[in-house]
């Protein structure tokens, strides 16, 4: 009996070792959680000394490719020595694993041309379960996520001029994991979005988003668009000086409540030129997409566009808000970028001359015409690409020559870090608040550059940034919560944390560490943990690409 007994705990005991085994060696072995296309690079990071490896298929255990990690390679922002095992020359379709001996077994990943598809569907239905104003409700893994109608009564108009008054501000999207709304962050938001609907419609327009018929027969992708846009035309000043408000908030945050729950007064603050700059290339961008399916629209957003512009021409000096009664979100930023991206969208839009001087004269004072680090503070690439991408004659031909070279040597720079960082990140080192954000936007400036001058390159290393969010990665986990392996559980999101669901609302990119060790899935970590509207859009737009 006692043999029994100490044969059944020597089992229990391997069997439990065993167990950890698969734990850690999954958590060592880093890659693309999500599954790779067939016709592109195939690589995953091992944090754990390594040789050989093989590729075998999940249902029969079979090998369909062997071959020898290298390494090590150590990297000093994480501390690590990893080897890379490469095996792209797998191209069959199906369910695989790698086997590495002295680490371990992987998680299973698919090799197909669909990987992408349920990510893209979950992400940008994201802004969906974002809209304000409205019951928002959907399913995700067999979880029901739903709000009731919130912030009915928005806003208020005491910081504007009319005390004690209140005008239509209902509608758009929570700006982040708080309910704010701001004009600003919408600004770079919705100019990636058109960006993606501008380069990938033919194939977004068919892809349905199972929303409320808020605007019929329009394509879901621009329905939800216009969502924003209804609120945001909103913004605009009501005396018709083309002013626009910076933002659209309650005078602090809310606790973690619903928002239904969020009965706080909200108001509009006091306009800026960056937001009204910002109003003007929006609207500008929605007045060329929506025109197909409702040009009275299209007109409305194109007058309140030229409308916004005419006031800052008049208006030349840099107004920054007075903000100083909130303690909300700020997105105070310089309007010199903003205002070269009004007057891109302004002339691509209408073809006036007006617009092409007022750019082309901005533009040329520029010592360097593309940034490879760029969010909603310097909005400055997106009137760059569309003045490079614009098949309207007139442009300055030496003006184009030099965005063309600084479009490439970005391009080659994002290249360049994502190769010599072990986990493809296309970021050069640098961390800070939101900086998954800049991950996925690099996309934009990658394919960009594959546009203007192709080089497979740049569309392998913009799967690799998507490949590096959904996991491969120092933490070995998705970015992006209820996406790919061991995804985020507590971002800083007050529907996540107030809805008593133990998932959180899914497919949110989380905003990372601001050093390449300290990201938290913690609640409370806003700093490394929140979700918001630009980093979202961002991501739309590089998964828009493979699907």
């Amino acid at each position: 009996m006692q043999n029994y007994r100490f044969c059944c705990f020597a089992f229990v005991i391997l069997m439990l070792l065993f167990a950890g085994q698969r734990i850690g060696a999954q958590s060592d072995i880093r890659l693309n959680s999500l599954g790779f296309l067939p016709d592109m690079p195939k690589k995953t990071t091992i944090a754990a000394a390594c040789s050989a490896f093989e590729v075998k298929n999940a249902a029969d255990d079979k090998t369909v490719f062997s071959g020898i990690a290298l390494g090590p390679r150590h990297q000093d922002d994480v501390k690590q020595d990893v080897w890379i095992v490469d095996f792209s020359a797998v191209k069959e379709k199906g369910v695989f694993y790698l086997d590495i001996p002295g680490v371990g077994r992987s998680i299973e990943f698919p090799i197909s041309t669909h990987v992408y598809d349920k990510a893209y569907y979950t992400v940008m239905r994201g802004f969906y379960l974002w809209r304000c104003g409205t019951a928002v409700e959907g399913v995700h893994n067999g979880v029901c996520y739903s709000h009731a109608p919130c912030h009915s009564e928005d806003a208020w108009q005491d910081y504007i001029g009319n005390p004690d008054t209140r005008r239509d501000g209902t509608g758009g999207w929570h700006d982040a994991g708080d309910f704010g709304k701001y004009t600003v962050n919408a600004g770079v938001t919705m100019g990636v979005l058109f960006l993606a609907w501008e380069h990938f419609g033919e194939t977004l327009k068919k892809i349905p988003l199972d929303l409320p018929d808020t605007a019929p027969n329009w394509p879901d992708f621009l329905k939800e668009l216009k969502w924003e846009t209804d609120w945001l035309l909103k913004m605009q000043y009501p005396d018709g000086s083309g002013r626009v408000s910076h933002k659209l908030t309650r005078l602090n945050f809310s606790d973690f409540i619903m928002p239904e729950k969020d009965t706080e007064k909200r108001y509009f603050t006091e306009w800026g030129s960056a937001a009204t700059a910002d109003f003007a290339a929006i609207m500008a961008m929605a007045a060329r997409h929506f025109k197909p399916y409702d040009a009275g629209y299209a007109e409305t957003c194109l007058n309140a566009a030229v409308n916004s512009y005419d006031f800052l021409k008049e208006n030349p000096e840099n107004k920054r808000p007075d903000l100083r009664a909130f303690s909300t979100g700020s997105y105070a930023t310089y309007d010199a970028d903003d205002r070269l991206w009004a007057a891109a969208e302004l002339w691509q839009t209408t073809q006036q001359a007006r617009y092409l001087k007022d750019f082309e004269e901005k533009a040329v004072l520029e010592r360097r015409t593309i940034d490879i680090d760029w969010d909603w503070g310097n909005v400055r690439n997106l009137g760059m690409f569309t003045y490079i991408l614009s098949k309207q004659e007139g442009r300055n031909p030496e003006l184009v020559e030099k965005i063309r070279l600084d479009l490439i040597a970005a391009a080659d720079t994002i290249v360049q870090q994502a190769q010599t960082d072990v986990y493809a990140r296309p970021m050069g080192g640098r961390y800070y608040w939101g900086c998954n954000g800049t991950v996925a936007r690099q996309t934009v400036l990658l394919h960009i550059a594959d546009l203007i001058a192709p080089n497979p390159v740049y569309r392998q290393t913009t799967h690799d940034a998507i490949g590096h969010l959904f996991g491969r990665n120092y933490y070995g986990r998705s970015y992006i919560t209820g996406l790919g392996y061991r995804p985020p559980m507590h971002p800083h999101d007050r529907r996540s944390g107030a809805d008593g669901i133990e998932a959180p609302w899914p497919g949110y990119l989380v905003g990372g560490g601001l050093s390449a060790t300290n990201w938290n899935d913690i609640q409370d970590d806003y700093r490394t943990n929140e979700i918001a509207i630009n980093w979202q859009a961002a991501l739309v737009y590089a998964l828009a690409g493979f699907i």
